[in-house]
């Protein structure tokens, strides 16, 4: 079984973040504005697909 060495795993933690590459801040502002306009894209997709599919069965089961 390993040793537990909490000084050791502080060390290790620090020298992994140190090699982590951070965006930018433009970076992540264009990122979210991609993610919220899809986002909206899809919920409007759904809405539409939704309203088809709803128009579709109140037409074949006459209901509504």
């Amino acid at each position: 079984m390993a040793k537990l060495d909490p000084a050791q795993y502080v060390r290790d933690v620090r020298s992994e973040v140190a090699k982590v590459t951070w965006p930018s801040r433009k970076e992540t502002l264009i990122t979210t504005g991609l993610v919220l306009a899809m986002s909206a894209l899809a919920a409007v997709f759904f809405l539409i697909v939704d309203q088809v599919i709803a128009l579709g069965m109140r037409g074949l089961f006459g209901l509504g």
